[in-house]
């Protein structure tokens, strides 16, 4: 976890190293009740609560991953005066 003083706004960003996410599945993580995996303790509205949350401050959410290597989740807000 961490962030970046992009001047008018905060980049942060989560990474972990897990199983990482095909390419094809950026956007649909997004979706509400999309999950990749099914595990039975996952409702698959997390991300989406997340994105909506983010553009509520007129920020935005995107990943970078690497199947096998991990996934880094970025979203920005921007600064309050």
């Amino acid at each position: 976890m961490g962030y970046t003083d992009k001047g008018d706004h905060y980049e942060f960003f989560v990474k972990d190293n897990g199983i990482g996410i095909k390419s094809a599945y950026f956007e649909r993580i997004f979706k509400i009740f999309t999950k990749l995996e099914s595990t039975g303790s996952s409702s698959g509205i997390g991300l989406s609560i997340v994105k909506r949350i983010i553009k509520y401050y007129n920020g935005s959410i995107w990943l970078e991953s690497e199947e096998g290597v991990g996934t880094t989740f970025y979203f920005t807000l921007l600064k309050t005066a």
